[in-house]
């Protein structure tokens, strides 16, 4: 081998050896100073937390781009959910107030004696029809008549005594005061004439009104006194419907509107509003309302449950299954609808009123689709696989 080649091979070797093992004394002997290898490590240092430091911005755009783009996939990716809508149009309905009540008569009396003695009338049996001025019960006359007969002598007595004390008075043989004591003992007589007469009318106790009666009159041979009770008399054509209509629907109510009713017997009824109370019942905060009904044919009995509708000023609404009725996060009563772009959403809404079809809804949009079934398990902006039930 040539000295040449050696040479050359070792010489290699030692740059090799200084630029690798030896660089720190390298780059001392290169700078003209010292360095110990703690300054160089901490030089590196520095220079990588500077580079990492000029890259960090763009790093972290690059991940919150990621992240969105992440998301965004992901929301992309999310499974529609299977639901039942029902497609609605809003119809107009009467806004009706609806009421538990019950029928009434339109009058009902106790008829009373006004004089005592016996019952000498055959008695008229309940559920008798009974003409107005007719009678229920005769009472015995007694010495009545003798009274009257008497109080009619003393009459005749004091008119004479009347129109000669006068005559006397105005000749001047006698005194004024005689004149106008016989004139008192005249008008006594006169009005003890009339309480005997009176007190034989009343020996015939009448129908205050045409009705029916309610109960038996006082039997034959009985003894009535002064406000002992004759008969009852009701009266049920026309009859009347009496409701509680609460405080905060009392302003929908109007005298003169129509209103209908069903019977416990399932007879329905029409009749208007009559009387609204301007007083509230103390402890149910309630109004009491009157319907006067027709009934020529008296099937309507007192005493009858009924539900009464009465007529309001109308509305739109939605007549939907009572089961899309939900409530969102804070309790608020609604129902889920399906927004554009096949998203599920929440709208509020106010119950009008019930009925065998469904609930009417109001607070609702004029054309609508309502998820009817599956509603419970989506919330807003979840997407949704549709399947139409029909519309309404």
């Amino acid at each position: 081998m040539r000295p040449v080649s050696i040479l050359m091979a070792l010489t290699v070797v030692g740059v090799l050896y200084m630029a690798i093992l030896e660089r720190d004394r390298l780059v001392a002997f290169a700078t003209g100073g010292p360095v110990t290898a703690q300054e160089a490590t901490t030089a590196e240092a520095g220079d990588a937390a500077e580079a990492a430091q000029a890259e960090a911005p763009a790093q972290v755009q690059t991940i919150a781009q990621q992240a969105k783009t992440a998301e965004a996939e992901a929301g992309t990716k999310h499974p529609p959910i299977s639901v039942v809508a029902l497609k609605s149009t809003a119809r107009t309905v009467d806004n009706a107030v609806l009421l538990r009540g019950q029928t009434e008569a339109l009058r009902q009396v106790e008829v009373r004696a006004e004089t005592s003695g016996q019952v000498i009338s055959e008695p008229l049996r309940k559920g008798t029809f009974v003409e107005k001025g007719q009678l229920l019960c005769e009472i015995d006359i007694g010495t009545r008549e003798a009274t009257l007969a008497e109080a009619e002598a003393r009459l005749i007595e004091a008119q004479i005594n009347y129109t000669a004390a006068s005559k006397l008075a105005e000749s001047g043989y006698a005194a004024e005061t005689r004149a106008a004591s016989a004139r008192a003992a005249l008008q006594s007589a006169e009005a003890a004439v009339k309480a005997a007469k009176k007190d034989i009318e009343r020996l015939h106790v009448t129908a205050p009104f045409e009705g029916l009666l309610e109960s038996d009159a006082a039997e034959l041979g009985s003894l009535l006194q002064a406000g002992g009770v004759c008969a009852t008399v009701i009266q049920l054509d026309p009859i009347k419907l009496v409701g509680f209509v609460p405080e905060t629907q009392v302003d929908k109510v109007e005298l003169g509107a129509m209103a209908g009713a069903r019977l416990a017997s399932g007879m329905e009824i029409t009749g208007k509003v009559t009387f609204i109370s301007r007083s509230a019942d103390p402890l149910t905060r309630t109004f009491r309302v009157e319907v006067t009904v027709p009934n020529p044919d008296l099937r309507i009995r007192d005493g009858q449950t009924a539900e009464i509708a009465v007529a309001a000023e109308g509305a739109a609404a939605h007549l939907l299954p009572q089961s899309a009725l939900t409530l969102d996060d804070e309790g608020t009563l609604g129902v889920r609808i399906v927004e554009e772009g096949d998203v599920a959403g929440f709208l509020p809404v106010q119950v009008l009123r019930d009925s065998v079809d469904g609930v009417w809804l109001t607070g609702l949009p004029e054309t609508v689709e309502v998820i009817v079934s599956g509603q419970e398990y989506v919330v807003d902006g979840v997407p949704l696989k549709v399947t139409y039930e029909g519309a309404s």
